[in-house]
């Protein structure tokens, strides 16, 4: 079994990542041109429902195995590793067939009565089969995680984008004559066959690491295995899944319970239901997919933290954990600085460029200055959960979906504000839940960072928005496509080069991450 260091790994999952948004892209810009906005709009109502359901089945377990695993591995004790993995596919399995039944059953009521426009079944019942196939999916990416080998989950995700983007784009397109609710469920049976894709891919990665392993000796302390019997094993996994789930649950229910009470506000400020669903669809379809383009790195360093923290407080090690920490934070705060600016200064251009859709651009302007709180959010709820403290970040979570809800009814009711009350009550949710996160790691590990690197960094967004502001807004070419290219890559190559300057970025660490490139694509 192939296990990389924490930096080797966060390297190939944010390789994964990058690769994975850009590509990604390809049907986030093009199906709102085949579709539309309001098409777009019924293509993601189904999904906050879809997304409960999966967060109670995923939510927990695979954190759960991968720390399990990490911490069987580093005892060398192989059968427990692969009793905690059956153990949690049983799990997964009975559970996605229960979830996927049931909403087949329900799909109807669901979507007239839930989900508050109708034409969303046939999207609905084209995306439940997905649960099963995600269920599974991540109790393998759990198992290799927890190994610490992270290829299988990253070349899945690719494989995973690559065989989406074909398929979303073909299916809508043929069922497009047919009405907008069936091209939308035809971009959603896209989505299931990438998902399916993704499956087989970690299903063959784990029959050839499993074939490769059976040549090892077993080195495990045979007689403390056999005291820990099938149901010590599921004691273990649901104490550590259940409070997982519950804080995710909490982020999916209040993701799931914004879209009713959005659109349903919207309606109440004098929106039609079609414009509401169409307004809806912007910002999670468009909006949304551009801000979370970044967290591509916070994502494969939240997966990453949590089996080398487990490990790490296995063996008592506070100062690999501070080590961990600090490099999640600083690297999250450094790259994903750039990003906000650029986001912030050229969100008209963007926004035209990518959906042309340039009305949008309200949206994206509101929201890229919180960017920075959601990069630094997923690291910190990564080290809560790997150090056994989920109920912190469920409390976290709770009180911010709590403060988000009651916002979004009160200001996206306003026609004054409208969808822009929405927009307002996230940014305040996703400041408050990170802040809270922060202040109970702090108090946990007695963690600080230097207020001098928060200092550097907003220096550097200052000049390099600047630059990037006058290159795009001054009439210096015709060609606006030509002007933001530019100005895109000036700003890059400024912030980057202050960075440097203020030694944010040393340049020993530049070397060392194209060193290590170099041996990870050997």
């Amino acid at each position: 079994m192939t296990k990389q260091s924490f930096i080797q790994g966060t390297l190939i999952l944010l390789a994964a990542g990058i690769i994975n948004r850009i590509l990604g892209f390809i049907p986030r810009i093009t199906l709102p041109r085949v579709i539309g906005a309001e098409g777009i709009g019924l293509y993601q109502m189904g999904y906050p429902f879809l997304i409960v359901i999966l967060t109670i089945i995923t939510g927990g377990i695979p954190i759960a195995v991968a720390k399990l695993v990490a911490e069987a591995e580093a005892a060398e004790d192989e059968a427990r590793i692969r009793r905690i993995f059956r153990l949690s596919l049983l799990l997964s399995i009975s559970l996605s067939t229960v979830f996927t039944l049931v909403s087949l059953l329900a799909a109807r009521w669901i979507s007239t009565h839930l989900l508050t426009d109708s034409r969303v079944y046939y999207t609905f019942l084209v995306m439940t089969p997905i649960i099963l196939i995600v269920g599974i999916g991540s109790v393998y990416r759990g198992y290799f995680q927890g190994r610490q080998n992270m290829i299988p989950t990253a070349l899945s995700q690719v494989i995973e984008t690559l065989v989406r983007i074909v398929t979303v784009l073909v299916f809508a397109y043929l069922m497009l004559p047919y009405g907008l609710e069936y091209a939308a469920a035809g971009a959603m049976a896209g989505v299931l066959v990438g998902e399916i894709s993704a499956l087989l891919v970690l299903y063959i990665m784990f029959r050839t690491s499993r074939t490769r392993s059976r040549t090892v000796p077993f080195t495990g302390n045979k007689a403390a295995e056999a005291t820990a019997g099938p149901w010590e094993h599921l004691k273990q996994l649901l104490k550590l899944a259940t409070p997982i789930t519950g804080s995710k649950l909490v982020g999916s229910c209040s993701y799931f319970f914004e879209s009713i009470i959005t659109v349903r506000s919207l309606a109440s400020a004098g929106v039609a239901t079609k414009l509401a669903t169409a307004q809806y669809g912007a910002l999670q379809g468009m909006v949304m997919p551009i801000l979370m383009l970044p967290s591509a790195l916070t994502y494969s360093l939240s997966v990453s933290l949590v089996p080398s923290l487990s490990e790490a407080a296995a063996q008592n090690d506070m100062k690999t954990i501070h080590s961990r920490l600090h490099q999640s934070l600083r690297l999250a705060l450094v790259t994903g600085a750039p990003f906000a600016m650029i986001m912030f200064v050229l969100a008209e251009p963007l926004c035209q460029l990518f959906y042309g859709q340039s009305q949008v651009a309200s949206m994206l302007k509101m929201m890229a200055p919180v960017a920075l709180f959601i990069y630094f959010q997923a690291p910190l709820q990564a080290t809560l959960q790997a150090l056994e403290r989920p109920g912190s970040a469920l409390v976290n979570t709770l009180t911010g979906s709590i403060v988000k809800l009651s916002l979004i009814y009160w200001l996206a009711s306003k026609p004054e504000f409208g969808i822009l009350g929405a927009v307002m009550a996230i940014n305040v949710n996703i400041m408050l839940v990170t802040i809270l996160h922060w202040l109970s790691v702090s108090k946990l590990l007695k963690f600080h960072m230097e207020m001098l690197d928060f200092a550097k960094v907003g220096m550097a967004m200052a000049v390099s928005g600047l630059a990037s502001h006058f290159i795009m807004y001054t009439e210096w070419l015709s060609n606006e496509t030509v002007r933001f290219f530019v100005s895109c890559s000036a700003g890059l190559l400024l912030y980057l080069l202050s960075a440097v300057m203020m030694r944010l970025i040393d340049r020993n660490d530049l070397l060392r991450l194209v060193w290590l490139s170099k041996k990870w694509l050997k």
